[in-house]
């Protein structure tokens, strides 16, 4: 198979697709790797790291998405990508389509085979292709948020350990999964005050017993949540329903309730936000104001360490990567249940009901995709 991997487009995404050592795999497995100049630049792998690997070097992604017949990414392809997708063609990357139906309708139209990295499944119910960017943006979200939490940035002017004598930081992280422990962990490392809510009481239990005296939960019903958020300094939204738009855990209504200059992270922008005030933005203008509350919602928080993130990224993707170069997808599928999951689109068709619900699509099961 001739895999193809363009440099990543959004803007401030430093990621690559694929590192090196996938392409060393892939060729010695007997396929061939187009890799567009420059692409892994930004994470610090040049061309000639490529070239020694055994990838060709191609100075257009319009000939990647020509040639290749699985095409691999970091980010969702954006529109002039999009228009070059093609019938038969595998698309490998995250899409997060949920709340994106520009993005959706363009994959129906191109007929491409899509496959989600951030619906991938594994036999414990989580999810191996997003695991790995989760804990990097969780890692982040406290660093992100401290330094908007800086008076300078518009925030409160709050450090998030005080002094002897001042109080920390309250950090309140909304979901006690991989985004929101990972954040927790360094909120609490920071010296912060920090509650993690969860509305599974196993989850929580299990967070008390490895973490406890690091930080607190909670059980997020409304009205716990709508008191922490009022006290917070920072907020860290960290609730994902794979493939589905995210749950809005702050209203607008809420915001009124919290301190001037409080700060709102939301990781979980890619799929639609955790807060009804959010929208996306980049690293170029990370943050903004409404109703005197700062917002941080950038869409690719990962991209800021990009070299951290390409190598723990590409260690997740490369089986799967592999099984779909070595068996097609639709033998890889076939046998693999956990990567049928992942499939989104296929022939015009969405195959992921929790997008086609999102969007109010229609949708067919991954299975009769199987069939197509």
């Amino acid at each position: 198979m001739l895999i193809g991997c363009p440099k990543e487009i959004k803007n401030q995404e430093y990621r690559v697709g694929m590192t090196p050592s996938a392409v060393v795999e892939a060729v010695a497995r007997g396929h061939s790797v187009i890799i567009e100049t420059n692409a892994g630049i930004g994470a610090g792998f040049p061309d000639c790291d490529y070239t020694a690997a055994g990838a060709e070097i191609v100075d257009t992604a319009a000939e990647i998405f020509a040639r290749a017949d699985m095409v691999v990414k970091v980010k969702e392809p954006q529109a002039v990508e999009r228009k070059q997708l093609r019938e038969g063609q595998i698309l490998f990357t995250y899409l997060h389509l949920a709340p994106d139906p520009d993005q959706t309708r363009d994959l129906l139209d191109s007929g491409v085979t899509a496959i989600a990295y951030e619906t991938v499944t594994d036999r414990n119910g989580g999810l191996p292709l997003l695991a790995p960017m989760s804990e990097v943006a969780g890692k982040l979200a406290p660093q992100v948020g401290s330094w908007t939490l800086q008076k300078a940035n518009g925030g409160l002017g709050v450090l998030m350990g005080g002094v002897p004598g001042v109080a920390p930081a309250k950090v309140v992280v909304l979901g006690g999964g991989v985004v929101g422990t990972n954040a927790a962990r360094v909120a609490a490392g920071m010296g912060a005050d920090v509650t993690i809510t969860d509305m599974s009481m196993p989850r929580m239990r299990y967070l008390d017993d490895v973490f406890g005296g690091q930080f607190k939960t909670a059980y997020a019903s409304r009205g716990n949540t709508a008191d922490l958020v009022a006290q917070a300094d920072m907020v860290v939204g960290a609730v994902l329903i794979p493939g589905a738009a995210a749950p809005k855990l702050v209203s607008r209504d809420m915001l009124s309730t919290m301190k001037p200059g409080a700060v709102l992270v939301d990781v979980a922008i890619d799929q639609g936000g955790c807060f009804e005030t959010s929208h996306a933005t980049t690293h170029d203008d990370p943050i903004y104001e409404v109703d005197g509350i700062m917002h941080y919602c950038v869409a690719n928080m990962p991209g800021a360490v990009a070299r951290t993130s390409t190598i723990a990224l590409g260690n997740a993707t490369m089986p799967f990567m592999m099984a779909l170069a070595n068996k097609g997808w639709k033998q890889a599928c076939a046998d693999d249940p956990h990567l049928l999951n992942g499939l989104n689109t296929h022939k015009g068709k969405i195959t992921y009901a929790a997008v086609g619900e999102a969007l109010g699509m229609d949708y067919i099961s991954g299975a009769d995709a199987l069939k197509m």
